[in-house]
């Protein structure tokens, strides 16, 4: 069984390595946010692997986070990248300072996504926005 540890390092990973320290916590802020909000799934695991499923498997681009349905394989291949990741997923359920403004939304800065419109701005970090 994979631990919420190992959920939220990936989801860090997958949509945010390149991003700066503060764009990889707020990504690991987002999915607590959705955590503690009773409009969403109450485990880290379960929020970073919502999506619609069809015989057991994820839709292709139906998912809450992306990486989970893109269709690419999850597959860590920078170390330096994933360690970051862990390390902030170690603390993401107990001692992170959400630097989001209690987003429990963000996107790439380069679409605009029809799911956005009216939500609130929150900030923008490095190449996503948050709501």
């Amino acid at each position: 069984m994979i631990t919420s540890v190992a959920c939220i390092a990936m989801a860090i990973y997958f949509e945010a390595r390149s991003e700066p320290l503060e764009g990889q916590v707020a990504v690991a802020n987002t999915i607590m946010n959705r955590v503690h909000s009773s409009d969403y799934p109450n485990s880290p695991c379960e929020v970073t692997k919502q999506a619609k499923y069809w015989a057991g498997h994820p839709i292709r681009h139906q998912c809450h986070f992306s990486y989970w349905c893109d269709g690419k394989p999850e597959t860590i291949d920078d170390d330096e990248a994933y360690t970051l990741a862990l390390s902030i997923a170690i603390h993401a359920e107990t001692t992170l300072v959400d630097v989001t403004g209690g987003a429990v939304f963000y996107h790439r800065d380069d679409v605009e996504p029809y799911w956005s419109e009216g939500l609130d701005f929150r900030r923008k970090i490095g190449r996503h926005i948050f709501y």
